[in-house]
């Protein structure tokens, strides 16, 4: 390899380092903004849910309370993971892509 094919691969190298890391600080901002989001509403209806656990007459009135706030909360739970592994997942496509052209001309293979 020449020096300036060097030259040239390294300057493609550092561009798609930059993008690469711009990409990914977007993704760790929706991620992070799906996790806050996700713990605000949890609380939330954790809170309400001890609400209406207070308010109940009979014992079968709590346990129906209990099960659908389980129910509801897992349900989210899983809505919201299944967001978030789709979130990782953008995360690794946008963080690669840069450089997808860098390894295609470094490559030895052809």
């Amino acid at each position: 390899m020449t020096t300036d094919k060097k030259h040239k691969l390294s300057e493609d190298s550092m561009g798609a380092a930059l993008s690469s890391f711009g990409a990914s600080t977007k993704s760790a901002q929706a991620i992070t903004a799906e996790v806050i989001d996700y713990v605000k509403k949890s609380f939330e209806g954790s809170a309400a849910a001890w609400e209406r656990l207070l308010g109940a007459k009979t014992l079968d009135q709590a346990a129906e309370i209990q099960s659908e706030y389980l129910k509801s909360a897992f349900e989210d739970f899983v809505a919201r993971m299944t967001k978030l592994g789709e979130l990782y997942v953008d995360l690794g496509r946008e963080t690669y892509k840069p450089f997808e052209n860098v390894f295609a001309k470094a490559s030895p293979i052809k």
